[in-house]
């Protein structure tokens, strides 16, 4: 069973992201620039996860990569296309061999994609600097447009201080589970289960599929919508203080059944974050 790795969270502005994201009483990263275009500044946490805030940085260099078939800006701008600026257009899963994976995806009919291979520099909260290397492996379900998925091998971790990074105010530990919405759902379910090598159980019309790490939750659509998104849920380490900290900052939540706090989508937070305390 495959563990969740991260989520692409397209956004106009990566300076809204940030302060939206600080607002939320989490750390961010310094930027990073991609090769082909892309910046991101990253929310990483303590269980391995992490949110990649993403906007555009060089249009040309996008263009460019486009035209040289690299699957991740190709993916981005198709999400950008069909569902705007603002919103959560990839699901990341962890592999120790995405070139296997890029294997089995087209043995089994469901590449998304030629496989992207990277590096790019990451600079800790004190300045210090290292290169970070990945290759990505690409799946999809015409089914989930526009969403996309691939697996993220880490071929090298950069040497810097990451656990200052991972200390957030909001005493978020984790993603516990990623929400998911389309009109066929039960076949994203398997789809996504066939993809993190897991599988698939049903409960009140909805499909769970349950992640070495995490969880995802496919729940039906009502009207005949892109498949987007809709929700990710975070560990906390004291719900009360996660509130307290909210009010004072004027950012408004909802209180649901289970007592966690939801607060809504807006820009630069491109799904609705429910925070729920740990266990």
């Amino acid at each position: 069973m495959r563990p969740l790795d991260h989520l692409v969270m397209p956004t106009a502005d990566l300076g809204v992201s940030r302060d939206r994201l600080v607002g939320l009483g989490f750390s961010v990263a310094p930027q990073g620039n991609h090769p082909f275009g892309t910046i991101n500044a990253c929310v990483y946490f303590a269980d391995g996860t992490f949110i990649e805030p993403l906007a555009i940085g060089s249009a040309d260099s996008v263009d460019a990569a486009i035209a040289d078939r690299n699957s991740f800006v190709r993916h981005d701008r198709q999400f950008r296309l069909a569902s705007g600026e603002e919103g959560i257009s990839g699901l990341v899963l962890g592999t120790d061999d995405a070139i296997d994976d890029n294997a089995e995806f087209h043995r089994r009919s469901i590449s998304g994609g030629q496989i992207v291979e990277f590096s790019r520099s990451a600079v800790d909260a004190y300045g210090r600097m290292d290169t970070a290397s990945f290759r990505l492996a690409f799946a999809g379900t015409p089914s989930a447009h526009p969403l996309h998925f691939f697996t993220c091998e880490r071929r090298n971790a950069p040497k810097i201080d990451m656990q200052q990074l991972q200390q957030h105010e909001n005493g978020a530990a984790g993603i516990s589970s990623v929400r998911i919405v389309a009109v066929r759902a039960e076949e994203i379910a398997h789809f996504l289960a066939e993809i993190a090598r897991s599988r698939v159980t049903s409960r009140s019309g909805h499909y769970d599929v349950p992640l070495a790490n995490s969880a995802l939750t496919v729940r039906p659509a009502k009207t005949a919508v892109n498949a987007r998104i809709e929700a990710v849920h975070f560990r906390v380490t004291d719900l009360t203080r996660l509130k307290d900290m909210l009010s004072s900052r004027g950012i408004g939540y909802q209180a649901n059944s289970e007592g966690a706090a939801l607060v809504p989508a807006a820009p630069g937070q491109g799904a609705d974050f429910i925070f729920e305390e740990l266990s």
